[in-house]
């Protein structure tokens, strides 16, 4: 049976201020690395073989936290990254709506088509149940990238919720197919 652990990275200032990051590269904020390590920590309760992290400095940060704790070595893979925000990146929702109206989801502003976003996941996640065959795999991800992600894996598990920073969230490869056994999980922050 393999697993596969999608975390979300840590809060950034960005995150706070509800501004769109995409594939900005913004780092981690105090909170985002102090959550960071209760994520660590509390993935010591289980056995994990391999780490997987997106480029961005969000992402990698969590992850170096996780590494650390683990003892494992961070493989960083591009098709990780967050979904492309296109113009939208590093707005709020009120600046979008100045500038583009209310109907700016409506608009072409150069954000990553769905299609493109499920391309890279499919890609990755047949890659690595092929090199990681019945292993359990940590992968430091992105809110959206993680939530069309899984979605894809087990529509039936999945709801509309948004992604929590340093959530983690458990697919289970079984029989050839997945299932969602933790969702959004952040037990690790109300302790």
């Amino acid at each position: 049976m393999t697993k596969i652990g999608w975390i979300r990275h840590g809060s950034t200032s960005w995150n706070k201020e509800k501004r769109a990051q995409g594939k900005s590269d913004i780092p981690l904020d105090d909170e985002g690395k102090a959550d960071a390590r209760k994520l660590a920590e509390r993935l010591q309760s289980d056995s994990w073989d391999i780490l997987y992290s997106s480029p961005l400095k969000r992402a990698k940060e969590t992850a170096e936290y996780i590494a650390e704790q683990l003892g494992l070595e961070i493989h960083v893979d591009p098709r990780l990254l967050e979904v492309d925000g296109g113009q939208i990146e590093g707005t709020t929702e009120r600046e979008r709506i100045e500038r583009w109206g209310e109907g700016w989801r409506t608009l072409d502003l150069g954000i990553e088509d769905p299609s493109s976003i499920l391309e890279r996941s499919r890609n990755f996640i047949e890659e690595i149940i092929q090199k990681h065959e019945k292993m359990n795999i940590i992968v430091v991800s992105h809110g959206a990238f993680i939530s069309h992600t899984l979605r894809e894996l087990d529509a039936e598990s999945i709801n509309e919720e948004h992604m929590k920073n340093t959530s983690l969230s458990e697919v289970v490869l079984h029989e050839g197919k997945w299932k969602c056994e933790l969702y959004n999980c952040v037990v690790h922050l109300e302790e």
